[in-house]
């Protein structure tokens, strides 16, 4: 199982790749604050949003249809949380739309986010940007053995269908509730061992990486450009409205 389906393009060499992870983090989260807080009747704020992470897709290098096939995935979760609303307010319909595009270009931003940093240096970042430790190492874990959980499901899902997998259907959805809780269980103990092996080789509560932070210039004319677009079209949506 390839454990690199999650940062496959943060290898890359582009004006993107090579930003400080913490200059694109804090980006990140400016413009999903910038996204979040402009005013639903701003139509043409969030065409000014999607073309500045448009501009940054392209320079990234990062194919668009991968970007765009990794945004459409969580869409059916915003759609399913916002699909009621059209019929609770008297406006519905505008404020499902606004939910829907805002929610498109937050998760557009996340996705060029983690195509084009290395999450142990992202997780490096986060960890100097004074975010909870136990955040940062429950993504570390997550990053490092997500992937043999991966593994589990493809060796359990092999095991179900050698053995002739079929019946009703209420027999499938039995077997596939016994093969979760039986995969839980499995996790939970792989866990376990994992964490005292980690606690016997001189694990502190703290990730460890190889990469080297360091802000450049190129993070400071990054930074300075991206902040004055952000603050100028808050002054258009809250000041020229």
């Amino acid at each position: 199982m390839k454990h690199n389906f999650i940062d496959q393009y943060s290898d890359g060499n582009s004006v993107i790749h090579r930003l400080d992870p913490r200059t694109k983090f804090l980006a990140t989260l400016a413009f999903i604050l910038a996204v979040t807080l402009t005013p639903l009747h701003h139509w043409q704020a969030f065409g000014v949003y999607f073309a500045l992470v448009s501009v940054l897709i392209l320079l990234s290098r990062v194919p668009v249809r991968y970007i765009l096939k990794r945004s459409l995935v969580i869409m059916p979760f915003v759609l399913l949380v916002a699909i009621f609303v059209p019929f609770l307010k008297e406006n519905g319909l505008q404020l499902f739309l606004t939910i829907v595009v805002k929610a498109w270009l937050c998760i557009l931003s996340l996705v060029l986010l983690m195509a084009t940093t290395k999450i142990p240096s992202l997780l490096e970042g986060l960890e100097w940007l004074r975010l909870p430790r136990v955040m940062v190492m429950i993504l570390s874990f997550m990053y490092r053995y997500i992937f043999v959980l991966v593994d589990e499901v493809m060796r359990m899902r092999q095991a179900r269908d050698s053995r002739n997998f079929s019946g009703s259907r209420w027999w499938q959805l039995k077997t596939i509730g016994r093969m979760a809780g039986t995969l839980f269980i499995r996790s939970y103990e792989r866990g376990e061992r994992v964490y005292v092996a980690m606690l016997s080789r001189g694990f502190e509560g703290h990730s460890r990486t190889r990469e080297n932070l360091g802000f450049k210039l190129a993070d400071a004319y990054f930074g300075i450009s991206f902040g004055l677009v952000l603050f100028l079209m808050g002054v258009f949506s809250f000041g020229g409205g």
